[in-house]
């Protein structure tokens, strides 16, 4: 099965691009959900296209695990509708519905062969053992596992598993596929490959993927779109690209890539003041008048010989550590604040621990945050 490297650092947050707007397949309006006192869902409205790749990223506890099993039938909404095609589907338990669940535990049964798991869900829909048959034989060739269909689940390897289940998951034939956690077994290497391979299956069906993932770089390479969950809420949603590149909030800035969040408030001349660099910056567009902080990447930034130019400072190194591609730098500005910043391999040695530095950016780099 075809698969390619997955690009690492920035390359990575080009994603899989996104694709026309599609019908729409997926319609999650006003769904709310609490567990006691805690508000796992807060009113969410989200639209899945057919035939598209989203994943959903967040904290622990953001809600994304929680919406995925909303949407299955595993947990009961409070309040809000779930719209498959148009049709209503809180009525329906969760074997009724028209859509799979792919476990991050993959829950093969032990006793069944690899055949008899795939084929289970036909079984229990009654389907004829020739067409069973034949559907499982196809659905494992998918996956890579021709020939495996009279083994036991027990005699795999973690990743043959994840590929059973894929198997399981994909022979119904859904139009929707929810997927949680699906790689989270898995090595690094074998979490890359099989990541992509889980791409080019989704494109081959034609299905709708709804991906929970923790992982920032797995959600951002695989997805169409990537939805950002924070405490039970919708607070960004968009392609891969336009996410990492112009976060709306400060939480998405932090927790997708690590970007530096810089505080400050408009000057009222078209730039940002930011006592913790000790500078205005001067940003692209206009800065609205209630921002009061904006976004850098550690990667926009780049090393000067002076720091004599708009949006430049001097800074003093307090830590280094490499992470093969690149290296990451703290540097201390003078008035307090502590950036992150990337240094690539290609510009040489990093510099040393307490070493002083000048940096600067363009002014695109600077995103302002609404909240």
């Amino acid at each position: 099965m075809p698969w390619r490297r997955r690009p690492s650092g920035r390359a990575a947050a080009a994603g899989a691009g996104s694709r026309p707007v599609a019908e729409v397949l997926l319609s999650l309006q006003g769904l709310s959900k609490r567990f006691g006192a805690t508000l796992a869902l807060d009113h969410l409205d989200l639209a899945v296209a057919a035939g598209e790749f989203l994943t959903l990223l967040g904290g622990s506890g953001s809600g994304k695990s929680t919406l995925l099993r909303v949407i299955a039938g595993f947990e009961a909404a409070d309040s809000g509708k779930i719209l498959l095609e148009g049709r209503d589907l809180a009525p329906l338990p969760p074997h009724a519905r028209p859509l799979n669940m792919m476990f991050q535990s993959y829950a093969l049964f032990p006793h069944l062969s690899v055949a008899d798991n795939v084929s289970y869900g036909l079984k229990r829909d009654g389907v004829a053992k020739p067409e069973r048959a034949r559907r499982v034989e196809q659905a494992l060739a998918m996956v890579g596992l021709e020939g495996f269909g009279g083994r036991s689940p027990q005699k795999l390897s973690g990743g043959q598993r994840q590929r059973v289940a894929l198997a399981r998951a994909l022979v119904k034939r859904p139009r929707l596929l929810l997927l949680d956690e699906p790689l989270g077994a898995l090595d690094a290497n074998l979490r890359e490959r099989t990541g992509f391979e889980l791409r080019a299956l989704q494109r081959e069906t034609g299905a709708a993927f709804i991906m929970v993932t923790h992982d920032q770089q797995e959600a951002l390479a695989l997805a169409d779109r990537v939805a950002v969950l924070e405490g039970g809420r919708l607070v960004q949603l968009g392609p891969p690209r336009a996410v990492y590149d112009q976060p709306a909030t400060r939480f998405v800035a932090g927790f997708l890539g690590g970007a530096n969040v810089l505080e400050g408030m408009p000057d009222g001349q078209g730039g940002f003041d930011c006592p913790g660099l000790g500078v205005t910056l001067r940003p692209a567009v206009a800065i609205p008048a209630d921002c009061r902080a904006c976004a850098l990447r550690p990667e926009r930034i780049a090393h000067l010989a002076h720091a004599d130019r708009p949006n430049s400072f001097d800074g003093i190194v307090e830590d280094v550590a490499f992470r093969g591609d690149d290296s990451l730098l703290l540097v201390r500005a003078s008035g307090g604040a502590l950036l992150r910043v990337g240094h690539a391999e290609e510009d040489g040695p990093p510099p040393e621990r307490g070493s002083r530095i000048a940096l600067g950016w363009e002014a695109a780099a600077l995103v302002p945050l609404h909240s």
